[in-house]
């Protein structure tokens, strides 16, 4: 074991002890194997010098460096399990609406397996990091459909929906878009504003979903209904029906806050997904008057439970820790930075870009 610079850690080298923050905080633990995601955030801390075991016969040869951070890089691109069944639901949604609407039976027990074995791995999923392995524009609204499925399921568990609930409304956010099968793809996928005309024939597409799910046999009317009112708002200004709180269905209120934090963090047609931190901001704002601000403050809060020394970059690309969680803030904690602290609560025109680790 021997203590060398950075600059000499190499590829596949262990960490012999815990490397520190400029504060103290636990970077990396002992036994840790360096790859470029380790070297990437050392550098970002300024790190200087790393404990190293076993100096002689560390050198890797290039096959099992090449191994390792292939190893490393099908983790946090997403070979997980939780991936692939993400993949394998996303598939099959768009086989069953479009056979769906050609007239075939809709496979809801095949839908239903499938979503219980996505949501078998629940405990890989983080609402803020979640992004999908592959991503194609075209597929937007189905990515939309099936992330909304798993956030939507921990929503109902979060605000204390019965457990009887809990797959029914992982089922409402899979189909809630469902009536898109049915709006022409090329005002779906426009990259510019759409006309009066187009955004009128968008905004039927609660009204065609509902249509469409209502005569299926294996979901609830909640399922249906969260397709005809994910667009309600509880002030009564949403569409199709300009419904209010007290009768719009909990089920397509938890779909809502999905359907929105997932609309806004995916890509699009005509822009880029923008940072969940922002979202969950714009989403704090809708509450007061748009969204059940209930299910909103639940589920910012415990989107936003990461511990003090969660590694996070910022939006003006510098890279810092986690120091300090404001709860009455949740998405605006202290990040030390290089030692020093930025509030985010003061600074406001920064926010959290991603979370790194």
């Amino acid at each position: 074991m021997g203590t060398v610079t950075l600059s000499q850690v190499k590829l596949g080298d262990k960490i012999g002890e815990d490397v520190l923050t400029p504060l103290g905080g636990v970077l990396f633990q002992k036994g840790r194997v360096v790859t470029s995601r380790e070297l990437e955030i050392m550098q970002a801390f300024q790190v200087m010098s790393v404990t190293i075991e076993s100096l002689i016969g560390a050198m890797k040869s290039k096959e099992e460096t090449q191994a390792l951070e292939a190893k490393q890089t099908s983790k946090t691109a997403g070979g997980s399990d939780l991936h692939n069944e993400y993949d394998r639901m996303l598939t099959l949604l768009r086989q069953a609406l479009n056979n769906y609407v050609s007239g075939d039976k809709f496979p809801i027990m095949d839908i239903r397996m499938q979503l219980e074995k996505l949501l078998q791995h629940m405990g890989s999923y983080n609402v803020i990091t979640f992004a999908p392995r592959t991503f194609a524009e075209r597929d937007y609204w189905l990515h939309n459909s099936v992330a909304s499925a798993i956030t939507s399921y921990l929503i109902a568990q979060w605000v204390k929906l019965p457990q009887k609930d809990w797959m029914q409304v992982a089922l409402a956010g899979l189909l809630h878009d469902a009536g898109n099968i049915r709006i022409d793809p090329s005002i779906l996928l426009k990259p510019t504003s759409l006309t009066i005309e187009e955004q009128a024939e968008v905004q039927q597409h609660p009204t065609i979903g509902y249509q469409l799910l209502r005569n299926i046999a294996g979901i609830n009317e909640g399922v249906k209904l969260a397709a005809l009112q994910h667009h309600e708002r509880v002030d009564g200004s949403g569409y199709p029906q300009g419904m209010d709180g007290e009768t719009i269905h909990p089920y397509a209120k938890i779909v809502a806050i999905a359907d929105i934090f997932h609309a806004m963090t995916l890509n699009k047609a005509y822009r880029k997904g923008v940072s969940p931190y922002f979202v969950l901001e714009q989403i704090q704002s809708d509450s007061f008057g748009k969204l059940e601000p209930g299910y909103v403050r639940v589920f910012i809060e415990k989107a936003t439970q990461f511990h003090n020394g969660t590694v996070v970059r910022l939006s003006d690309d510098r890279v810092g820790e986690i120091v300090f969680s404001d709860s009455m803030h949740p998405t605006r904690p202290w990040v030390s930075v290089n030692g020093a602290i930025i509030n985010l609560t003061i600074e406001r025109q920064l926010h959290i870009n991603e979370v790194i680790r």
